[in-house]
């Protein structure tokens, strides 16, 4: 079995989907999360290239967010589109980034998945809050490569 399998169960991979799930009632934003061995080159480039490769480029308002983890390289990324850029401050992703990172180094990787997931959902609610003609654009599912 694959690092990759063993990161997290089956149980905890319904907790962060069911965690998207709730995260996304609040906001119109679309987040996603990606799980592969390494990244066999730098992370962020990497998190952009899943990105574009599961189409999260593609959201009517461009607030897509995906959190990337390499297994093996113990390394995340939180990669936000182009809208998300230009409508929040610097440094916005810092707590959610906080979060994960807090629980990953006492190796709660599933509870910081979710925590992050969460959290990133509060953040996007204020500059991108559901309304009643949003449709969920992408799938809730977790991504493994």
């Amino acid at each position: 079995m694959s690092h990759v399998e063993e990161f997290l169960t089956a149980e905890e991979e319904n907790d962060i989907v069911a965690a998207i799930q709730e995260a996304e009632k609040n906001t119109s934003g679309e987040i996603r999360v990606h799980i592969e061995a390494t990244a066999k080159m730098d992370h962020f480039s990497r998190a952009q290239q899943i990105f574009h490769f599961l189409k999260m480029d593609n959201t009517k308002d461009e607030n897509g967010v995906l959190i990337y983890v390499a297994v093996d390289d113990k390394k995340f990324v939180i990669y936000g589109d182009s809208g998300i850029d230009h409508a929040v401050p610097k440094g916005f992703w810092d707590t959610t980034k906080d979060t994960i990172e807090a629980h990953f180094k006492n190796k709660n990787f599933k509870q910081g998945i979710v925590e992050g997931v969460l959290r990133a959902g509060k953040e996007l609610q204020a500059h991108f809050p559901w309304d009643n003609n949003d449709i969920n654009e992408l799938s809730d599912a977790i991504s493994k490569g």
